[in-house]
């Protein structure tokens, strides 16, 4: 037998895993396509006409390379944030920027705070570094402020993580209560607060943006309401010291050339932007209608998803959201114990949403066993 190059021991005690079984895998194993894909949290209403007609009129120059300094798109996100570019930096999506935060701040062993049950790739990333995550259950269907602190105290941690609005439940901190949490973080812990459903919930749920504090990093995308997913761009705010860290690891040709013009030309479209969170919170009534006309209740929400608590234990959620995918309607589920009760909905087009309220009775009298 061939030797194998050897993995370094990091690498080689990680699991096989990855945070998400995308849609497209389920549908090649099972051999069909989804009627309703309403499980990713993309905008199924898309990016902004002009985006999509500035993309047609520029894909004739895609065999160039993209501007590695993301010039154009840092200055147009310093502008519409009131911010200098220095502030910003740019990544493939929020993903790619957790990957690099994780990088960052993390040692092997390091400890690194989040919520159990939270936005799953972040604690993909921290594995990947050999950070051990410490995890705090959320409490009434929120991330657990209080309980996050007292951890990141315990544990000396150099990186907490927050989402706001959150995923997976859609619930949400008004802005003075986050501006609580971070004035009460020791000054040598690096929060990421994650906003990617920001434009989606409440103004009031975002803190004024404040570059002088060198440990909080703002992350936001254009793959939610800015109907984006495809492109991976998102970028991230924080004080300029910090932004040259980012600098020195980040992939400067990995973003691509149509991502960065699009991103351009989507912030410049406010008025579609204002359109599309009119749809969706539209959607979000729909949802809502639906689950309480199956005699479910429906989580509020500030995100571009409705979580909705089924009413049993997880094992229960679990045969509805299997009912449902074998129904054609792909939707997904919280895991984690205290979440898995529920299934979570993205808003999707009417059609979909009517495949949904169409194929929900049937899917709960099957998890019932009718």
């Amino acid at each position: 037998m061939r030797q194998r190059p050897p993995l370094t021991p990091l690498v080689g005690a990680l699991p096989s895993t990855v945070p998400f079984v995308g849609p497209e895998a389920q549908e090649r194993d099972r051999g069909r396509p989804f009627r309703a894909r309403i499980g990713a949290n993309e905008s199924s209403f898309g990016p902004s006409p002009k985006v999509i007609a500035r993309m047609a009129g520029i894909a004739g120059d895609m065999w160039m390379y993209c501007d590695p300094d993301n010039h154009d798109l840092k200055v147009a996100v310093a502008a519409h944030l009131g911010v200098k570019a220095e502030n910003v930096v740019v990544g493939e999506g929020i993903d790619g920027l957790l990957s690099l935060v994780a990088r960052m701040y993390v040692a092997p062993g390091d400890a690194v705070v989040t919520s159990l049950g939270a936005y799953p790739t972040f604690n993909f990333h921290v594995a990947g570094v050999g950070g051990r995550l410490v995890t705090v259950p959320y409490k009434n269907d929120h991330e657990d402020l209080g309980g996050l602190l007292d951890a990141v105290v315990k544990e000396k941690a150099p990186l907490v993580y927050l989402s706001n609005p959150d995923n997976p439940m859609g619930s949400w901190w008004e802005a003075a209560e986050i501006t609580r949490f971070i004035e009460a973080l020791p000054e040598t812990t690096m929060l990421v607060l994650d906003e990617a459903y920001g434009e989606l919930g409440p103004a009031s749920a975002l803190p004024p943006i404040d570059v002088s504090r060198p440990n909080i990093v703002r992350m936001r995308t254009f793959s939610k309401a800015y109907g984006l997913a495809g492109i991976r761009c998102g970028y991230a705010v924080a004080e300029v010291e910090v932004i040259s860290d980012f600098e020195k690891i980040r992939n400067h040709y990995g973003v691509s050339r149509m991502a960065q013009i699009a991103g351009v030309e989507a912030l410049a479209d406010q008025a579609w932007l204002e359109s599309v969170v009119g749809r969706v919170d539209a959607g979000r009534r729909r949802i809502a209608e639906i689950a309480e006309a199956n005699g479910l209740k429906p989580l509020p929400s500030a995100t571009n998803f409705v979580t909705i608590d089924c009413g049993h234990d997880g094992a229960f959620a679990l045969k509805v959201l299997q009912a449902l995918l074998s129904r054609d309607v792909f939707i997904r589920k919280p895991t984690a114990p205290g979440l898995d009760h529920c299934i979570r909905v993205s808003v999707g087009l009417d059609h979909e949403l009517d495949i949904f309220a169409e194929e929900l009775p049937g899917a709960l009298a099957a998890a019932r066993g009718n």
